[in-house]
């Protein structure tokens, strides 16, 4: 079981909790076990071929995932997967 934790700005476009447990060996079946409970937050968090969007990051325990391309990293061992939206503007 890991703790998956969500910034604001997604939650104002998905019905999502601040946090939620969700369960899986990799990033991909963390982020597809809440997709099952919160429909609509995979179209915010990754593009129609399944790579993570551009301006998405994921940190797990507070270090920054690195090969987030394939979301097939392990999160064995860790206890929180942090969504990281950058927003840009000027």
């Amino acid at each position: 079981m890991i703790t998956v934790t969500f910034p604001r700005h997604l939650r104002r476009f998905v019905d999502l909790p601040e946090s939620c447990e969700a369960t899986g060996g990799t990033l991909r079946e963390v982020l597809d076990d809440v997709e099952s409970r919160f429909p609509g937050v995979r179209n915010y968090l990754l593009h129609e071929n399944g790579q993570l969007r551009q301006h998405v990051n994921l940190f797990l325990d507070q270090r920054l995932v690195t090969t987030q391309n394939d979301l097939n990293d392990p999160v064995a061992g860790a206890t929180e997967l942090t969504v990281m939206q950058a927003l840009s503007g000027g």
